[in-house]
């Protein structure tokens, strides 16, 4: 839990990364703040989906329509936090020497999005259907 907190302090104070460790190769660097860019842009786009639903499948039942959208949002939401903690992690690893850290959220948000998919299969063939 301590580390947590440090790492969203990290998250306001990025001068405070250069402290720690040695300095990477600036194109590791890099690299690590196009992964971040790349997340970032995911969560948008799952951001913008779930409006999307919201806006414009009004003919779907309320509480299909809220579950759906409020499924993306949350997974873009989470994929939003979870590329700037990521994206400090992975600096530090980097500066310390030390092997990048490993993620269970990649897996999770892809089951997420696949069963929101699914979901929305489902109902749009059962209003084709009916």
């Amino acid at each position: 839990m301590i580390e947590l907190v440090r790492n969203v302090r990290l998250w306001f104070a990025p001068q405070q990364i250069r402290e720690e460790g040695g300095t990477p190769d600036y194109r590791f660097s890099l690299a690590n703040e196009r992964t971040f860019l790349a997340w970032l842009r995911t969560a948008l786009a799952l951001i913008g989906g779930g409006f999307a639903v919201d806006q414009f499948l009004p003919d779907l039942r309320w509480a299909w329509r809220v579950g759906l959208a409020l499924a993306l949002l949350a997974a873009g939401v989470l994929c939003a936090l979870r590329a700037v903690d990521h994206w400090v992690r992975c600096e530090r690893a980097m500066r310390h020497g030390e092997d990048l850290p490993v993620s269970r959220f990649p897996a999770v948000l892809s089951v997420t999005v696949a069963v929101v998919a699914v979901a929305m299969i489902v109902v749009v063939l059962a209003g084709r259907a009916g």
